[in-house]
């Protein structure tokens, strides 16, 4: 019963997505893609006052990609830069499993929980937030803290198109 609620969350998310198309003009645009699964997401957000003021998604994809896409601008909208690299960084933990996942406070997000069942579709539900993290990362966004530029976690990846740092 509960697996049946969750499925409906996520199509609804599909089929009537919040916040879909482009933030014009935007503090940062980035694109990312899953070719395994043929998933296409560009984020783009408008800053302001340190703040998520504005954030859409546009692209297309299966049902997870396009539901945690949905779902991600309803979480950070609002929150500050730091606090939604926080929030993006707890869901991927989540998605890794590093992380049990939370409950009821969590709204719609928890039906991506019964992805960590699909492993090869773990990528389609964090798509965006990865790619949402690296334009929180841009140093060059307006109003970006020094701390937007910085990873969320010492584990964190490098960022693509950037050579890892060097071990002495």
């Amino acid at each position: 019963m509960l697996e049946e609620l969750y499925e409906e969350i996520i199509l609804d998310h599909y089929r009537r997505p919040r916040n879909k198309g482009r933030v014009d003009p935007s503090d940062f645009t980035v694109h990312d893609s899953n070719p395994l699964c043929g998933d296409e997401i560009d984020i783009t957000a408008r800053l302001a006052d340190g703040k998520i003021a504005e954030l859409k998604f546009d692209g297309r994809g299966c049902a997870i990609c396009m539901a945690s896409a949905s779902i991600m601008t309803q979480k950070l909208r609002g929150r500050t830069l730091l606090e939604a690299q926080q929030f993006i960084g707890g869901f991927l933990n989540m998605m890794r499993g590093e992380t049990p996942f939370g409950g009821k406070e969590l709204g719609d997000l928890k039906a991506l929980e019964g992805v960590l069942k699909f492993p090869v579709r773990v990528k389609c539900a964090t798509l965006a937030w990865n790619a949402a993290l690296q334009g929180l990362r841009q140093p060059s966004s307006p109003s970006a803290p020094p701390e937007a530029g910085k990873p969320w976690s010492p584990s964190a990846p490098p960022e693509a198109g950037k050579p890892a740092d060097k071990q002495s």
